[in-house]
């Protein structure tokens, strides 16, 4: 078993990363009943701020997933919590920083947030 590590976003940036999907496109919240509009999963074996796996959005895709390789473009910051998210998408492939708020807003509206790029 690896050991996991507590880890920085910012060292993602620019990285191909693999995601593992623990809330794939059209999945519900299971506290909050939201329904995610992009697949949303995890870097397994690493840690965050917040004690959990960095977390990740993964754009570009509109099939659902359990597993998705791709490059990160951003971090999605949170300045009111410490929970960092990676925004990955297909190498090559690239958005906005309006784009991302768009595809996130399901999610991210409730915080407040700063894109990251490098």
């Amino acid at each position: 078993m690896l050991e996991s590590k507590k880890v920085s976003a910012r060292d993602f940036l620019g990285k191909m990363v693999s995601v593992k999907m623990d809330r794939p496109l059209g999945s519900k919240h299971p506290k909050f009943g939201f329904t995610y509009t992009v697949n949303y999963g995890f870097i397994p074996d690493t840690v965050s701020g917040d004690g959990e796996e960095l977390d990740a959005y993964v754009l570009g895709v509109d099939v659902p997933m359990d597993t998705f390789n791709g490059r990160c473009i951003a971090i999605i910051h949170r300045t009111d919590d410490d929970d960092d998210k990676l925004v990955v998408v297909p190498d090559g492939k690239t958005f906005s920083d309006a784009d991302i708020d768009d595809a996130t807003a399901f999610q991210e509206k409730w915080f407040k947030h700063v894109i990251i790029r490098e």
